[in-house]
């Protein structure tokens, strides 16, 4: 699963701490998940979602597994 936590932290000028604060997990936490060595729960990415003012799939994608990254165009 691939993400945009850094991208999307630094444009609201958080850092891991600020948004691990913000959504009641370790800065740790927000390490492995920025560098895609851990698949949040359901619940922990909504949380990250809405503390980035976003929807969980412009957070979260599954870009590395074929099929699931978009619209299947296959007839």
């Amino acid at each position: 699963m691939k993400n945009r936590i850094r991208e999307l932290r630094a444009r609201y000028g958080l850092t891991q701490e600020d948004l691990a604060r913000l959504v009641d997990v370790r800065r740790e936490t927000i390490v492995h998940l920025e560098r895609d060595r851990y698949n949040p729960s359901l619940r922990l990415a909504y949380r990250i979602a809405q503390t980035l003012h976003s929807r969980i799939d412009e957070v979260f994608s599954f870009d590395d597994e074929p099929g699931l990254g978009g619209p299947d165009h296959s007839d």
